[in-house]
């Protein structure tokens, strides 16, 4: 039977032997046996084991402990742990075996006589620098089991490891006053690290509140029952020989605020309400304000009634007062963690105190300028009302009526702008104040003013230099100061000192002598060295003085001519006829030179107009033609040398005419026309030839080309026998050109040759002094009509023919024989 059960269950009723194997128990359950002889007679009484028997199997040695690891190092210890044997050998583990090996001997030696069961051992005593195995063995009733796997070598020598921290809390905390907190983690290194705990930069110590505890691995910070100076920033440092780690924690302890900063403040009293203000409290909690709570009570009660609970102002408007009572004004702050203590105002009466405003104190003007000034004054006592407007007023001082400046409101500025005032004018201004009760006294008159720009001393001239010298004298230049003032620069004085000397000579008396920003000093020494500088002056005096960097050696100086062309002659210049020529350049030397105009080598046209300055010299020609054009040249020359510049001028213009206008090949419908090219093209290429043509009984001429850029052209559509002329013209880009016209007018018909010889000549009738002829028509005309015939008599034997007469007809009488 099983031990905790009470029935018996039979194993078998056939067993003949002293022995059974029973079968179907089960591992681990402790069961009671018996047994009893039968024979033929019956069963015999029953024998019982004495005690319960656990089903298990045989015992034997336990295995191999497992895991066998190092933990720890020192230079004369080493900690090792291990895991038990997977099987125990069938019996409990009664002790474990640590052996180790001084590597380079043979045998194992036990660590300890003492008999262990903890799985874990600190072997110490040993000498830094020895290198050892270890092996660890089970030990149960049956004996001791197999030794562990050996650990790889170990050298007795200190571990270093950095420190390792592991934090259990975040960057910020917030706590309840009164509740408590603790700030832990995990930690490591080798040595073990040192652990100290700040606050604020300030080392925490151990006191009834503060908690501190600190394990190989663990450390914790705990606080009870916290107050709001426990909020600050809490630091942990871990730091051995290698290193160090930090943590922190923003606790922040919160609690409700504390009382507002009185006292309250009444801001304006009215019977029917008053305004109040007050400051926060010196202490939020922690927690942002997120409220204030106001409430009143009659002074002669005691009951508060809520004003509201909403405002996040420090000032409210406390409503629905009775005119005459006395009332107080109690005031909370309110946060996420609750309401603070009140604040209690002093008890103040509901009426009203006002009146108009107080008059400013005297106002003061700046800012003048010629047609404005800035106003400027206090505000004044508001008379118990908030100044609403400021009125300003001016008047000329001698002048008894003061005028609004402006009607737009002014607030709540205590200063304004005032526009439109005449120049030269001197004026005086005065405020009021206005709230809604009314506009107050007004402020007593400012100073006196002149409505004018402010003037004052003007920068230095900029630059000054030396342009020219002579044996006695020395030319200045300078450009204007940078700044004027705001005043007109009357002038410039001008000084020098000859070096050596401490005293500077006036060149001019007054300013006013140089107006412009230049000057020749003169009646100066010659070869004597001078040193200058120049002020500029406007009304309100003279400037700083600006000086010539270097000292000037008065003498004459030489110095070859030099042309600085302007645009005008830098390349080949391009005229249109009609438009003015000019040709200009800068010209530098010393003495200045003297000019010379030339074109070809001539001198220029009469027309032409040269004007020569101290600085350049310019030619200009008017109403240009197509003959001003031409090579010019510019010579300038002084006893230091010569210069001279050429320009190439085209005067552009209209083409010349054609020449040698010639017509042949004259047929009755056409003929054709050639030309020569214009002596003179204009300047510029002919772009085309324009021919036209007229009859002879017209007054008009017709264009037959206007596009041709051929110098011949066959004139078609001619009427055959009318006359014509033909004139000619050249075009290019300014325009057209004059006509070249035939001198006669040519008739259209086709070439005409002599007529062939009379047929059939003979006399019809003879008598002693006349003969009558007659003939027949010749075969051929020569292209044209026969206008007559030439009838000729010779005498017998004489050699030359006598021209008698033309006759139109076939027959003559030839008469005179």
């Amino acid at each position: 039977r099983e031990a905790d059960h009470r029935a018996w269950t039979p194993v078998s009723y056939t067993v003949t032997r002293q022995n059974a194997t029973v079968q179907g128990l089960i591992e681990g359950k402790a069961y009671f046996f018996r047994i009893a002889a039968e024979n033929i007679i019956g069963m015999g009484p029953f024998t019982e084991t004495t005690k319960e028997i656990v089903i298990r199997d045989p015992i034997t040695v336990p295995d191999r402990p497992e895991d066998l690891e190092v933990k720890a190092v020192t230079k004369n210890s080493v900690t090792l742990t291990w895991n038990p044997p997977k099987y125990n050998g069938g019996s409990d583990i009664t002790m474990y075996v640590l052996e180790s090996r001084l590597i380079g001997k043979d045998k194992f030696h036990k660590v300890t006589k003492d008999k262990m069961l903890d799985r874990k051992y600190t072997v110490e005593g040993l000498k830094e620098g020895d290198t050892y195995e270890y092996r660890v063995s089970a030990c149960n009733i049956v004996g001791q089991g197999k030794p562990s796997f050996c650990t790889k070598p170990i050298t007795c020598k200190d571990e270093l490891a950095p420190p390792t921290l592991d934090l259990d809390f975040r960057d910020k905390l917030i706590v309840r006053v009164g509740e408590a907190f603790s700030l832990t983690g995990r930690y490591s290194g080798k040595p073990a690290p040192k652990v100290t705990w700040l606050k604020d930069d300030t080392v925490l110590e151990e006191d009834d509140r503060t908690k501190i505890k600190t394990t190989p691995a663990t450390l914790s910070l705990g606080i009870l029952k916290s107050v709001r100076e426990d909020s600050g920033k809490y630091c942990v440092t871990v730091e051995n020989s290698t290193g160090s780690r930090k943590g922190f924690c923003q606790v922040n302890v919160v609690d409700r605020p504390s009382p507002p900063v009185g006292p309250v403040i009444f801001d304006e009293v009215h019977k029917d309400h008053m305004i109040v203000s007050w400051k926060p409290p010196l202490d939020d909690g922690g927690s942002e304000i997120t409220n204030y709570i106001i409430e009143k009570k009659d002074a002669h009660k005691d009951l508060w009634m809520p004003v509201t609970s909403a405002t996040v102002k420090t000032t409210c408007k406390i409503p629905k007062l009775l005119e005459g009572r006395e009332y107080q004004i109690r005031i909370y702050a309110e946060n996420l963690y609750g309401i603070s203590d009140p604040l209690i105002s002093d008890e103040m009466k509901a009426k009203d105190r006002f009146r108009v405003p107080d008059a400013p104190e005297q106002p003061v003007i700046k800012d003048v300028t010629k047609d404005s000034a800035v106003v400027v004054w206090k505000k004044p006592y508001d008379g118990g009302k908030p100044i609403t407007n400021y009125i300003i007023e001016k008047k000329e001082t001698m002048a008894s009526r003061w005028v609004r400046v402006t009607r737009d409101p002014i607030f709540a500025s205590t200063q304004f702008k005032v526009p439109d005032l005449l120049e030269g004018c001197q004026y005086e201004f005065r405020v009021s104040a206005e709230n809604e009760i009314g506009v107050g006294d007004p402020s007593p008159p400012s100073k006196p003013i002149f409505a004018r720009d402010p003037i004052a001393k003007p920068s230095p001239p900029i630059n000054p230099e030396a342009v020219d010298k002579t044996k006695n004298s020395v030319d200045l230049s300078w450009q204007p100061p940078r700044h004027d003032g705001n005043g007109k620069i009357i002038g410039y004085l001008i000084e020098y000192q000859k070096v050596g000397d401490e005293e500077w000579k006036k060149a001019n008396l007054t300013a006013d002598s140089c107006p412009e920003t230049k000057y020749k000093v003169t009646g100066l020494t010659e070869g004597s060295t001078y040193k200058f500088r120049v002020k500029a002056v406007n009304a309100a005096g003279e400037s700083e003085p600006a000086y010539v960097p270097d000292p000037v050696e008065v003498k004459d100086r030489l110095e070859p001519p030099e042309l600085i062309l302007d645009a005008n002659m830098a390349r080949e210049q391009h005229v249109k006829a009609g438009d003015t020529l000019r040709l200009s350049a800068l010209i530098k030397g010393v003495p200045f030179p003297k000019v010379s105009w030339k074109k070809e080598d001539n001198e220029v046209s009469p027309k032409a107009d040269i004007e020569v300055t101290g600085v350049g010299s310019k030619l200009e020609i008017r109403n240009t033609v197509h003959e001003d054009g031409g090579i010019y040249s510019l010579t300038v020359e002084n006893p230091a040398g010569s210069k001279t510049v050429s320009v190439k001028v085209l005067v552009l213009d209209k083409p010349g005419p054609p020449r040698d206008l010639q017509i042949s090949e004259v047929r009755s419908d056409s003929c054709y026309i050639t030309w020569k090219e214009p002596e003179d093209d204009g300047g510029s290429v002919i772009t085309n030839y324009v021919v036209e043509r007229k009859d002879v009984a017209s007054a008009q001429w017709v264009a037959i080309s206007s596009t041709s850029k051929k110098r011949s052209h066959m004139a078609k559509y001619l009427m055959e026998g009318t006359q014509y002329l033909f004139r000619v013209a050249a075009e290019n880009l300014f325009g057209r050109g004059p006509y070249v016209e035939t001198l006669k007018p040519i008739k259209a018909m086709d070439p005409l040759h002599p007529p062939g010889p009379p047929k059939n000549l003979h006399h019809v009738d003879v008598d002693k002094n006349e003969v009558s002829l007659a003939w027949d028509r010749p075969d051929r005309d020569g292209g044209a009509e026969i206008t007559g015939y030439l009838v000729e008599y010779q005498e017998d034997g004489a050699d030359e023919w006598t021209k008698f007469q033309t006759v139109p007809m076939l027959d003559c009488v030839v008469t005179g024989l």
